[in-house]
């Protein structure tokens, strides 16, 4: 069962929220910067596999720069973060919405 988290990195002054998989991997990120709330990041493993394996390198380079680079790994030790929480995915799906939108792509 997907779970979604909430973490704070204060030194970077960015919100980190995560779709997780059933094995705790990442399959969905959004960063938002604190001191303005503009989102820097909204990834999707899902798109990030489909570009790797349909298109070329540029098309990779592309994706990042719009969307941001999705974290790798399980989210191990995530509830030693400031200010981690768990959030329901209604406020996960607001939030990957509203960062795609401002990012310049589709929910």
């Amino acid at each position: 069962m997907a779970s979604w988290i909430r973490t704070y990195y204060e030194d970077e002054d960015l919100w980190l929220y995560f779709e997780a998989d059933d094995e705790g991997w990442v399959a969905r990120q959004v960063e938002i910067r604190g001191k303005d709330s503009r989102p820097m990041t909204a990834a999707s493993l899902e798109e990030v596999r489909y570009v790797r394996d349909h298109a070329d390198l540029s098309a990779m380079f592309r994706y990042d720069g719009q969307y941001g680079i999705l974290a790798e790994g399980p989210l191990d030790g995530w509830r030693d973060q400031p200010e981690a929480a768990e959030i329901s995915e209604e406020e996960f799906e607001r939030l990957w919405a509203d960062a795609r939108r401002c990012l310049g792509g589709s929910a």
